[in-house]
């Protein structure tokens, strides 16, 4: 198992990490967190080789992509960098890439009522005022009991500071472009971030910086 403490806070720059060959030629993973080898809970940076391709194969407890550059593909379509992606368990695909692409990747965590499939082209969505000059682009949002889970994309205009906030049933972050930064570190592009239920800190910018966000989904115990 790796990274799966959830009491504990997490960074990992991924530019730092090698590629890892993937049980199918031309696709290579860079691990974030993973339960099992290959099955199980899994946050990872996923490559394909141009042409490399997967058999069809089902996804229990869903999968969440977010494409980082060149364009990811199905049968349900072609999803060029920009895109997010959710699909649910019961859904099965059979993925390729023609050019080749790298993604954002996480397996089974999604909750057994959350069966919503969802496509949204990022680059031509609208974006909506956060706090301060903060802007947002709301992804995906699932509550139920045990969970008020929400992800979304955030663009931070450079010398933006956000007040010092507690994260209730946690925070993960993927830093896309620019630089995040807090009192605890240093994040450039391609950084990964989870913070545990009640963690704290005082994030600010110096340059416009782009995060993909995921708050809500951690235990609490």
């Amino acid at each position: 198992m790796l990274n799966l403490d959830f009491t504990q806070s997490v960074f990992i720059d991924s530019n730092l990490e090698t590629w890892q060959a993937s049980p199918m030629s031309g696709v290579w993973r860079k691990r974030l967190a993973r339960e099992d080898a290959e099955q199980g809970h899994a946050t990872s940076i996923v490559k394909y080789d141009a042409g490399a391709s997967f058999k069809s194969h089902p996804h229990p407890l869903g999968e969440e992509i977010f494409v980082l550059d060149g364009i990811f593909s199905d049968e349900t379509g072609d999803y060029p960098a920009g895109t997010y992606i959710r699909n649910p368990e019961g859904f099965e695909h059979a993925p390729f890439s023609k050019e080749g692409c790298t993604l954002f990747v996480k397996l089974h965590q999604f909750q057994t009522e959350d069966l919503a499939q969802v496509r949204i082209d990022t680059r031509n969505t609208e974006w909506l005022p956060g706090n301060g000059n903060l802007k947002v682009m709301p992804l995906h949002q699932f509550n139920n009991e045990v969970m008020n889970e929400s992800t979304a994309l955030v663009f931070w205009p450079a010398g933006e500071r956000f007040q010092s906030h507690t994260h209730f049933s946690g925070e993960e972050i993927l830093v896309i472009s620019g630089e995040f930064i807090d009192e605890h570190n240093r994040y450039p592009a391609g950084s990964w971030l989870r913070s545990p239920h009640l963690s704290k800190h005082n994030p600010y910018v110096e340059q416009d910086t782009l995060i993909l966000v995921k708050i809500g989904h951690l235990p609490t115990a």
